[in-house]
């Protein structure tokens, strides 16, 4: 008899495992499937900082989380609400997250005295009542997946690797995730290799039918598909975003992209994904250093291309000087800075955003640049564009924030016909501007000055870091250092008026509290601001996208509320800016645990100001 399903709004699934159980390939087929199904999803993968810790260590646990809902959803679950624990080392670095009541899917054959031992049990948890708050069920991943694949010649050590197929496809079964998607992709994976495609394709049969045959699961369960609106979808992660996003931009803007970066974590994901996109005219280079990767890239753009570079923390460190170059140059040039955990190598594969007040004063000199900040994973692609749209325009170098979380996580992404992008014109130079002669550095009404390609006839000029006058001369004269200084910030400025309002949600007009973030804190704001109103309490939200320059409206919007809430993944770096530049109580909620935000974090913070 078919077993009965339980229809429910909205599920947390954690997996977890060894850093080489597969559990970020798990997560990621089952995040394939849970988009083909038309659920709102969010996602969070969590990597072990260590490149190889000991085996069935805590040290080496890698998870991968996802919230999937038939409803509009904006962050990857507080808490749990089902645990795949593939050791005892998983079990003891996850237990913590998931909620009473969860359930809890072992791998029975890890639980092994010595595995035991490695994770820092003294007692084993499936057995010493230690799990009796939760709904455990044990199921031998191992022996079963042996015995699936034992027919195809493979070694124990070589069959035991399927596992987490067979963990994939048991949670397929019970939350009806289309088995078709995993066995094409596996296909598309594995075909050329028949033994590995055979071996992944029985395990993870077996843990289907598992699922469907034992007496040990009750019932199964099911999302329904979330409302959207037409077109077409694809589930996309922060990385790819915005590497189609640059694409989008130089298409639209008629430059080569080109892209220069040494690798580092998080940010090398970026230069993979771009490496895809040869086809396309995309120019990928892996440098030999972070200095050398930034020249490159502003080389680029001074030969009439769009120059990109790529970093993390550290690396922008080491490309400041070469930023301060390109400001003082006044040629495009986008800077992803994909943050992590610091100070110096910190947490590098654990999410943080302490790079803002590096991004906006981190340089020698009076050096204002434009900064971008997105906010979710689909937001990459727009907030490219943007700083691409900024650099080009404006003559600038721009810093595009992103971070850990927003990069590796993923969420359902409305394709956007190209139609519809906005054009971007690098209007280059054709002819001297003052008369006969050329001036490289006379400003037009935007306080831009050409952007001349070397080659161009009449227009040959000098470049170079000291200071100079309108002709491109070298300057020491310190009445034009004054002037060119305020002419480079002025600039800057001016980009105010030429970026959307920022926009408050405010739904009854009258609220007291105003939350009030940037970057990938916006879905957990919006989450908890949901929360709080479902509890009869007025809150209001913001995001920036623009932190230099703010938008013109800032200053009125946050006067407007009796109190500001600003949640960032710092100590309180936009807090200390809102304060100084608008008088303002700007008050923080600071976490810095290389996790995002959890809505239930953030809807106490709200409810505590509101009462007090």
């Amino acid at each position: 008899m078919a077993k009965p399903v339980v229809e429910k709004d909205r599920v947390v699934i954690r997996f977890a495992g060894d850093s080489g159980d597969g559990m970020q390939l798990t997560g990621d087929r089952f995040t394939s499937a849970t988009a083909v199904l038309g659920n709102d999803l969010a996602t969070l993968p969590d990597f072990p900082a260590e490149i190889r810790a000991p085996a069935g260590t805590v040290h080496g646990v890698s998870a991968f989380q996802i919230q999937f809902a038939s409803e509009d959803i904006t962050t990857p679950g507080d808490h749990p609400d089902v645990l795949v624990a593939m050791n005892p080392a998983a079990l003891r670095a996850e237990l913590k997250l998931v909620r009473p009541g969860a359930t809890i899917i072992v791998n029975e054959d890890a639980f092994t005295q010595r595995n035991l031992e490695r994770a820092g049990y003294t007692s084993n948890p499936l057995t010493d009542g230690s799990l009796d708050a939760y709904q455990v069920y044990r199921v031998p991943m191992t022996s079963i997946t042996v015995r699936a694949v034992e027919e195809l010649g493979l070694t124990r050590k070589e069959a035991e690797r399927a596992k987490n197929m067979f963990a994939l496809g048991l949670v397929s079964w019970m939350f009806g995730r289309p088995p078709e998607v995993t066995l094409d992709w596996l296909q598309r994976k594995f075909g050329d290799k028949p033994q590995i495609y055979d071996a992944n394709v029985a395990a993870f049969r077996a843990g289907y039918n598992f699922g469907e045959t034992t007496e040990l699961f009750a019932q199964r369960y099911e999302v329904k598909p979330a409302p959207a609106e037409p077109g077409t979808y694809r589930n996309i992660s922060g990385a790819a975003a915005l590497a189609w996003g640059l694409l989008a931009a130089a298409e639209r803007s008629g430059l080569r992209l080109f892209y220069a970066s040494y690798p580092i974590t998080p940010a090398s994901e970026l230069l993979h994904e771009l490496s895809r996109l040869k086809n396309f005219g995309v120019i990928t280079l892996q440098a030999e250093d972070e200095i050398a990767a930034a020249g490159m890239a502003l080389g680029a753009s001074f030969a009439g291309d769009l120059g990109v570079t790529g970093t993390s923390g550290p690396g922008m460190d080491l490309k400041a000087e070469t930023i301060g170059l390109a400001v003082a140059l006044e040629l495009p040039l986008v800077v992803v800075d994909v943050q992590r955990a610091g100070p110096s190598t910190g947490m590098p594969t654990k999410t943080e955003q302490s790079d803002l007040l590096l991004a906006l004063f981190g340089r020698h000199g009076e050096s204002p640049i434009p900064v971008v900040a997105a906010r979710s994973p689909s937001h990459c692609f727009e907030a490219a564009l943007e700083a691409v749209r900024i650099a080009i325009e404006y003559r600038t170098p721009v810093i595009l924030l992103a971070d850990t979380f927003l990069a590796n996580s993923s969420e359902p992404w409305r394709i956007p016909e190209v139609e519809d992008l906005p054009r971007i014109d690098p209007d280059f130079a054709t002819a001297p501007n003052a008369g006969r002669e050329f001036m490289p550095y006379l400003r037009d009404e935007r306080l831009r000055r050409p952007w001349a390609l070397p080659g161009t006839p009449g227009l040959r000029h000098r470049i170079g870091g000291l200071e100079k006058d309108e002709a491109g001369q070298i300057s020491y004269d310190p009445e034009n250092h004054q002037r060119m200084t305020e002419l480079r910030a002025a600039k800057v400025a001016r980009i105010a008026e030429d970026i959307p309002p920022l926009e408050v949600d405010d739904p009854d007009g009258d609220a007291e509290p105003l939350a009030r973030g940037r970057g990938s804190s916006h879905g957990a704001i919006r989450a908890a601001a949901r929360r709080v109103r479902e509890r009869g309490r007025k809150v209001a939200t913001a995001h920036l996208v623009h932190l230099n320059p703010f938008p013109r409206n800032t200053g009125e919007v946050v006067r407007r509320y009796p109190k500001v809430l600003i949640p960032e993944m710092n100590m309180g770096q936009l807090a200390l800016l809102i304060r100084a530049r608008y008088l303002v109580d700007a008050r923080t909620v600071a976490k810095v645990k290389g996790l995002p935000f959890f809505a239930e974090e953030l809807e106490d913070a709200m409810m505590k100001v509101m009462d007090e």
